[in-house]
Parts: structure tokens; sequence; C-alpha cells
């Protein structure tokens, strides 16, 4: 599938155009706030690969999020194979990532809940899991929205922060297809 669509979004493969928004957007600090720090543009452009070969090798991905009335690029929002190891992986994550003016409008759950019926009414997926920080308040409340559930006993350490720092703690939650 090229897209996705909602009301309000189109969410669709990466374009070249989508790589200066989305460094512009990686350089918030409201943004990245939970994220261990900001991206330069050359780290955002690796992150855009990175998507890019995950659509190639696994047929879905973080789907660049845009604006159906503007095609203003937004963000991301969609699936990716997490790229560590924990007690709860091989698994798939749900995951958004909006520019800051974009917040509050309910556009990462509405992405959201277009990317969970895919992944179980077309992907057939079992589950997917999506996790944060404690303190993540917006994205634990999309969680909550879309029926996710969490179980502190699956709460973990990010293997890919070292000891101490203040973002490796995370809550995880899960959603399974319905049958």
């Amino acid at each position: 599938m090229s897209q996705l669509d909602t009301d309000r979004m189109k969410l669709r493969r990466w374009r070249a155009a989508d790589r200066e928004p989305f460094a512009l957007l990686n350089r918030e600090a409201a943004v990245m706030e939970f994220m261990p720090g900001l991206l330069s543009a050359e780290e955002s452009d690796h992150l855009v690969d990175w998507i890019e070969a995950h659509f190639e090798e696994h047929g879905f991905g973080p789907w660049a999020a845009e604006l159906r009335e503007s095609e203003e690029f937004i963000g991301y929002i969609g699936l990716a194979i997490p790229r560590f190891q924990a007690a709860f992986t091989p698994c798939v994550e749900i995951a958004w990532r909006l520019a800051s003016r974009y917040r509050g409008r309910g556009l990462a759950t509405e992405g959201a809940y277009a990317v969970a019926r895919d992944a179980f009414g077309v992907l057939e997926m079992p589950e997917l899991v999506s996790f944060t920080v404690p303190a993540n308040t917006r994205s634990r409340r999309v969680m909550e929205k879309l029926g996710m559930t969490h179980d502190s006993r699956d709460d973990f350490d990010h293997t890919l922060l070292p000891e101490g720092h203040s973002l490796r703690h995370h809550v995880l939650f899960r959603l399974a297809r319905s049958r």
C-alpha cells in the first residue's frame, strides 16, 4: 500500500522534500523532549534513510504525515521493528513524531488509529506495542485512546541508553488484534 488516508491527513511514503522539514522538527526541543537529544540534519537524513530501508525490507514503516488541506509535512506516524533487544522483542512498534505546532489537535491519535487498522486488518499483525518514558503524558494519552494497555511488569530499561540516563526507564503499552 502506498498511502493511508484519514479525515485530515495522508500517511504516505517519504519524499525528498520531506527531509528539510523533518530535520527542523528533529531540532525542536519540545518535540525531542523525551528523546536522548536533538538530531543534526545529517542524523535526521540517516533516520529517513533507515525508514525507507525499513519499508523496503518489511513492507511497512513510519509514514510521512501530511495535512490533506495544505499538503504540509507534519511528521511521521507508523510502524517499525525496534532496533534493540528487550524482553518483549521482536515486536512491531506503533510510533509518531509530529511538529510541536500540531500537538493537541488529535492528529497523532487519528493517524495511529489508521495505522493500527491497517496493521491488524491488512498486515494481520497479532499485536502492536508502544513505549515511552513515564513522564511523556502526551504519548501515553495517545496510547490509551488507541485502547493500548499498560502493565507495569512490562516496563523496561532501554538498552540503547546508558545506566543512569534520565530517559532509560520506559513504560510499555500493548494492543492485541481483536479476533
